[in-house]
Formats: structure tokens, C-alpha cells, sequence
């Protein structure tokens, strides 16, 4: 649901959309410069405020581009160091932030790296890592100080962007009319019953141009893994036994409500402490997580989270049984509805393969 906030707020959004329209008018322009580089440049982003789903599809493009020696870059959101850090075995959370940490963690042999300065970044990672074939701008829509070669731009089904309004009235943190500049719209969190009437209305409502893609994604949940290696993995596979569970949520992100939904419908009771997005835990947000543990009465009970939280979560070495055991994270991943995946698979590849530039696909 799109949010809406108070009429007074209004006002204030007219003065927001004014300022980031001067600014994206001087990029526009070529007033502003915007930096290119030898490599292709993939950028995924939103023009909204809240999880839209960048993370999974971003770890969808490196799977699709692993031959490719891939980069990814992002700003490291609400990490204590500064400047240009590629992610190793020795980072932690604070080092690099909990997203690129989650994807060095599954990606180990790619380069994950963060700078606020997507420019300087991108020099460093050239520099540093010179075989590098192709970069990953995580979260970098905004940044129009780079001109990346190619722009994916996605949109949360249940808070579409062209029926939201700026900041901070809504949460758009820019004007409609930068859909424009993306090269493949995704609407993102879809269902996966999405009628054909629902499709062609987002479609007219898009008004996408000729040279843009529009595609619809779903998430896809996956059997829970256990937070802490070396814990013995339980089984999920049981349809029925899954019903007896009671399950503790712990979340700390932008919307749990759909995997909260999964899981009501997958597992049986579902107890949810919902914290806010890229939450800082502490021992005392333990101590309540474990102390609603103790409260569950049911002999079959887990504490789940997501696979974000749980790379915050593994930092905290001194966890107890029975509580260690009982942590697991539900991975998720993206697919492709009405069986478009090999129609942006070989978007995405042929780019990479054919540009040696960084040049934008709709100017080819």
C-alpha cells in the first residue's frame, strides 16, 4: 500500500521535487558531468523510499554474470567506517554494512565493495581489481554522477511508484518523470496469480517508451538455513509437521509483510517482533527475542529471520543454547513471471558481452 501522510505535508513535497528537479535538470543538461567508464555499468535502483527488493535481484545479476568477473558497489548504508573498504573474510556489519556483507557471504569469489562516492568507488575497484569485466551499482539511481550503461529500475507491487508522491508527502525521492532514464522497469514483490487486467493497467500507467523493458517479478522463498554454522540443521520438507511449528519472526527490515505472510501460510503460528529497517542489535534486543522464545509453549518452536538480520545476528558470538540452534534465516530469491527470464538473460548478457563503452543501451 502506498503510503500516505498528512495534507500538510504537501507543501513541503512541492519544495523537494523543486530542488531535486534543478538537480536533475543540471545532469540533464551536461551543467552537472557524469563520469563513464571502459566496463559496462549496470545501476539497480528505485526512485522510492523502502525495500523494493534490490538486494535479491542485484544477487540475481551476479549468478546471471559470474563469468564475467563481477563488481558490485554500493554506499554501505549505516556502516561506522568510511571511504573505499572491499569487503574479505575479516569484515564485519560495521566494516561494510549488512547488504554487501550478505553478498560477499554467498558470493565470496566476487568483488563486493563500498564508497559513498560511487565515482571514486568505481576508480578504486579499477585500480585494485583491474580484471574486473562488469560493475554492479547496488542501490545507485540517485547517483547521477555516474552514467551507467544500463539502468534497472524497480517498483513494489503493493507501492507503486506512479501512485505515490514525493518526499515527504509520500515516498518518492524524485519525480516520475526519471523513470525515463531506465533501460528495464521491474515490478518487483508481484503476485504470482497477477491477473492479465492487473498487468495491462500497471502497463498503461508506466507509459513506458519504446526502448524500455517491463517486467514482472516475484519473490521466491527457500527452505531456512541455520544463522550459526555448526548448528545441526533441522528438517522443513514436511508439509505437515511444518503446520505444528510455532515460529518467533525477528525482522529488521523496510517490509516483512510478505515473508510474515509466507509463513503464516506455510507454518503454523507465527509470533513477529518487527524491528526497523538495518537495525543496530543489541544484547537487549536479545534478551526480548529470547525471553519470547521462552513464552512460546509449543515443543516445536524457531526463531526465523532474514537473510539480511542474520548477518547482524552472527556477530553476536556468545549466543546459548538452546536459542543458537533454534536461529534460522529464509533465503530469497527472485523469478520472472509469464516466462520472461530468458528475455532479460539475454538482455543483460548481450550488453555485457557487446560493450566494451559504457554506453547506454537506448543510444545504441
Amino acid at each position: 500500500m502506498v503510503t500516505r501522510r498528512s495534507i500538510l505535508l504537501y507543501p513541503f513535497s512541492l519544495i523537494y521535487g523543486l530542488v531535486t528537479g534543478i538537480r536533475n535538470f543540471l545532469y540533464n543538461a551536461n551543467i552537472l558531468s557524469s563520469s563513464e567508464f571502459n566496463l559496462p555499468v549496470i545501476c539497480v535502483g528505485n526512485i522510492t523510499v523502502g525495500g523494493t527488493g534490490k538486494t535479491p535481484h542485484t544477487e540475481y545479476l551476479i549468478s546471471l554474470l559470474r563469468n564475467y568477473r563481477v563488481a558490485t558497489l554500493s554506499r554501505g548504508y549505516k556502516r561506522k567506517s568510511s571511504g573505499f573498504l572491499v569487503a574479505s573474510q575479516a569484515s564485519g556489519v560495521e566494516d561494510v554494512g549488512d547488504e554487501p556483507l550478505q553478498m560477499y557471504k554467498k558470493f565470496p569469489d566476487i568483488t563486493v565493495a563500498v564508497d559513498r562516492n560511487r565515482v571514486n568507488g568505481v576508480k578504486n575497484i579499477l585500480r585494485e581489481r583491474p580484471e574486473t569485466g562488469v560493475i554492479i551499482l547496488d542501490d545507485g539511481f540517485q547517483h547521477r554522477s555516474i552514467k551507467p550503461g544500463f539502468s534497472i529500475l524497480l517498483s513494489d507491487f503493493e507501492r507503486f511508484m506512479m501512485k505515490d508522491h514525493l518526499l515527504p508527502y509520500g515516498d518518492l525521492r524524485e519525480s516520475l518523470d526519471n523513470v525515463r532514464r531506465a533501460d528495464i522497469i521491474i515490478i518487483s514483490k508481484s503476485p504470482e496469480n497477477i491477473s492479465p487486467i492487473e498487468r495491462r493497467l500497471i502497463v498503461k500507467d508506466i507509459e513506458k517508451a519504446p526502448y524500455q523493458n517491463l517486467y514482472f517479478t516475484s519473490l521466491k522463498y527457500k527452505d531456512p538455513v541455520s544463522v550459526f554454522p555448526g548448528s545441526m540443521p533441522e528438517s522443513f520438507s514436511d508439509a505437515s509437521q511444518k503446520k505444528e511449528m510455532s515460529i518467533l519472526l525477528v525482522t529488521g527490515v523496510a517490509n516483512p509483510q510478505p515473508l510474515q505472510d509466507y509463513l503464516q501460510k506455510n507454518y503454523g503460528d507465527v509470533t513477529h517482533i518487527n524491528f526497523r529497517d538495518h537495525h543496530h542489535f543489541t544484547e537487549e534486543d536479545l534478551q526480548e527475542i529470547f525471553t519470547t522464545w521462552d513464552s512460546i509453549k509449543s515443543p516445536l518452536k524457531f526463531i526465523f529471520t532474514t537473510e539480511k538480520d542474520a548477518v547482524r545476528i552472527q556477530e553476536f558470538t556468545n549466543i546459548a543454547e538452546p536459542y543458537r540452534s533454534s536461529f534460522f534465516y529464509i533465503p530469497v530469491g527472485i523469478f520472472f513471471l509469464n516466462g520472461d527470464q530468458e528475455e532479460f538473460d539475454n538482455l543483460i548478457v548481450d550488453y555485457v558481452r557487446k560493450n566494451k563503452r559504457n554506453n547506454r543501451v537506448s543510444e545504441i
